[in-house]
């Protein structure tokens, strides 16, 4: 060494002899004589150099060649520690100097071993479990309120709870790794406000009945864009809604003023029934009438048209032959007053004492037809 020590009184190294007032590069030693003495610099050299000579095949002989292909033996094997594998479930990120180069697929790879290099492997086939709004216990679930009660579009307060399934996106791993600091606790928040903003649009009624479906899709459609603006790297795969209930001091008089209502609703509906057949014969029998009347209008006026047009017409015969027409209609209003009564004939020429015989032609027929009939 250039400064090994020296057998005069002058040694202890580049910065003069030790027990000296100098003792260091910037001057003065310890103050006093009680302090402990700095390590030698010096000395833990020579004795590294003696280990080093020591652990060399042959002792000193090999010098510089040795000690150089020690070097570069320990240099290949620091650059095979290099090779990992990444399993079937799992991706590669690759970083230099703590900065992210690059993703590697399942399989034996390569990255420059620590400390220049590192290897981050997570788990992209997982699924995950977030429970909101209650615990699953070993004798059960435990309610946790303060995550499940959440006010309705119409200003009621329901019991919510749900889990969301996620896991990590494998295209996307480093944004998982990298961009959040606590992956369960985002997911949970983003879980959570998504829940609060759907339920904060609906009434109760739909929320514990018919639209439980369309709240658990929404709210999957929520997380995930949210958590797409983050940069979170997760993919959610389902929102189940476990429970969703009013809260516990108010439940039993939600429940009577459900079923008043649903009373409410099954009597209008028996009221429309009931309307759906009574008014279609209401208004059909009016209908009826209508036509009715309108029948007989027409029929009357016709046929006050047509006594009107006979008169006429009877009237026009009468004025061009008075006399026959009078005798017309004595004829035909004889016939008609006759025709169903027993007729007398009496010749006024006689003197009025002749009774003219009278042959009943139509009941002689009538007695031969009827005698026809019994043989």
């Amino acid at each position: 060494m250039p400064w090994s020590n020296q057998s005069g009184g002058g040694g202890g190294g580049p910065w003069g002899p030790r027990g000296s007032g100098g003792g260091g590069p910037w001057g003065s030693g310890p103050q006093g004589g009680g302090g402990p003495t700095p390590p030698d610099l010096e000395e833990i050299l020579r004795r590294g150099q003696d280990r080093l000579k020591h652990m060399v095949p042959g002792g000193g002989s090999m010098g510089g060649k040795g000690i150089i292909l020690i070097l570069i033996g320990v240099l290949v094997v620091w650059l095979l520690t290099g090779f990992y594998t990444v399993r079937p479930n799992q991706v590669g990120l690759n970083l230099i100097f703590g900065r992210y180069i690059g993703q590697t697929a399942p399989g034996l790879n390569y990255n420059l071993p620590f400390p220049i290099g590192q290897v981050i492997r997570p788990d992209v086939t997982q699924v995950n479990r977030i429970e909101v709004g209650y615990r699953s216990t070993p004798t059960g679930t435990r309610d946790v309120l303060e995550e499940s009660l959440m006010l309705t579009g119409d200003e009621n307060i329901v019991d919510i709870d749900f889990d969301v399934q996620w896991q990590i996106d494998p295209a996307r791993a480093e944004d998982f790794v990298f961009n959040i600091q606590n992956p369960e606790g985002t997911i949970k928040a983003v879980a959570e406000s998504s829940m609060r903003e759907v339920i904060g649009r609906r009434e109760i009624q739909a929320i514990l009945t018919i639209e439980q479906g369309q709240i658990m899709e929404e709210v999957q459609r929520l997380m995930q864009g949210s958590l797409d603006q983050y940069g979170a790297g997760a993919t959610i795969r389902v929102v189940q809604l476990q429970a969703a209930v009013p809260p516990a001091q108010v439940r039993q008089a939600f429940f009577d003023v459900n079923a008043a209502q649903q009373d409410l609703v099954r009597l209008q509906n028996e009221a429309e029934t009931y309307a759906s057949r009574v008014v279609p014969e209401a208004r059909g029998q009016a209908a009826r009438i209508v036509q009715e009347a309108e029948g007989y209008r027409e029929r009357a006026i016709n046929d006050a048209e047509g006594q009107a047009s006979r008169f006429i017409q009877i009237y026009d015969e009468y004025a061009s032959a008075p006399a026959v027409t009078r005798e017309r209609l004595f004829l035909e209003t004889m016939e008609r007053v006759l025709a169903a009564t027993d007729k007398v004939l009496i010749d006024q020429n006689n003197g009025g004492q002749g009774v003219v015989p009278y042959l009943p032609l139509p009941e002689i027929q009538a007695r031969r037809q009827s005698q026809g009939a019994e043989r």
